[in-house]
């Protein structure tokens, strides 16, 4: 396996106020200097970095000079993460915008994956149709990612339309994506996350390996958590998956070094650097 880190550790996310009245101009961003996350995670032993689109568009010298700086400390740029609302149809056309736009900076930038997060949740709850609209325009861009030569995979997330087991199986059954299985969010909402890679082992495309703590209700490191995570491997590994593993420890509050640290030590351990 190929092993890498979620550049979200070092400052978290945050979303573009503009995007309040332009849904064209909404992307994910990290706060701060990218360069500060890149360097510990050269340092730490992980061959790539995945982060979010608006990261790309901040980045000061655009995708040229942040190619040399993955290439100046041996990196990879395993994905682009984006997100959206997805379920509101007639603001698709404005939605496939933003995303045309961020697809082709992740190409142009070198990245292998393009990660679809989100799904709003409407005041008075999930509706049978809204897993419906999100999986239409969730092909509509898996379409435009895989033309620009991306692998395209859905995300799901805690607070995102597709939480629970179930919700996941809704949308699912509504689109072709593939599967970015986090593992934490799926334990965190409910459901066995090894369960889930074996049910979608056919469309798993991508994989965020990660643990957590529900008595917090925080991110930790690999196997200081709850997530069954020798039986998440053992069912990657029986799905053939032979592609990027990323850690991804967004919100955590302790020392980021150690942290990246015992998760290089914790896949080396399960013999998943090999």
């Amino acid at each position: 396996m190929k092993l890498a880190y979620e550049a979200n550790a070092w400052g978290g996310v945050v979303g573009t106020a503009s995007a309040v009245t332009d849904l064209t101009s909404g992307f994910y961003l990290t706060p701060g200097d990218v360069s500060v996350g890149l360097d510990a995670i050269a340092a730490a032993g992980f061959d790539g970095v995945e982060l979010f689109d608006g990261n790309l568009f901040a980045f000061d010298g655009g995708t040229a000079a942040f190619g040399e700086a993955l290439r100046s400390r041996g990196l990879a740029l395993t994905g682009v993460y984006s997100g959206g609302h997805f379920i509101y149809r007639d603001a698709h056309g404005d939605e496939f915008a933003r995303f045309e736009r961020s697809i082709d900076v992740a190409a142009e930038a070198g990245a292998r994956h393009f990660v679809l997060g989100g799904g709003a949740i409407r005041f008075d709850g999930r509706r049978d149709d809204d897993f419906v609209a999100m999986g239409a325009l969730m092909d509509r861009v898996a379409e435009r990612a895989r033309a620009a030569g991306l692998i395209p995979s859905y995300h799901p997330h805690l607070g995102s339309l597709a939480e629970s087991g179930a919700q996941v199986d809704a949308l699912f059954s509504n689109s072709t994506i593939g599967l970015c299985a986090d593992v934490a969010h799926l334990a965190a909402g409910g459901a066995d996350p090894a369960e889930v890679i074996r049910r979608y082992s056919d469309r798993l495309a991508y994989v965020h390996l990660k643990d957590y703590n529900p008595s917090t209700g925080g991110f930790v490191p690999l196997g200081r958590g709850t997530v069954d995570l020798d039986g998440v491997v053992a069912a990657i590994r029986e799905s053939g998956y032979d592609d990027w593993i990323t850690v991804e420890l967004d919100g955590y509050e302790g020392d980021l070094t150690e942290a990246a640290a015992v998760n290089r030590q914790f896949l080396a351990s399960r013999g998943l650097d090999d």
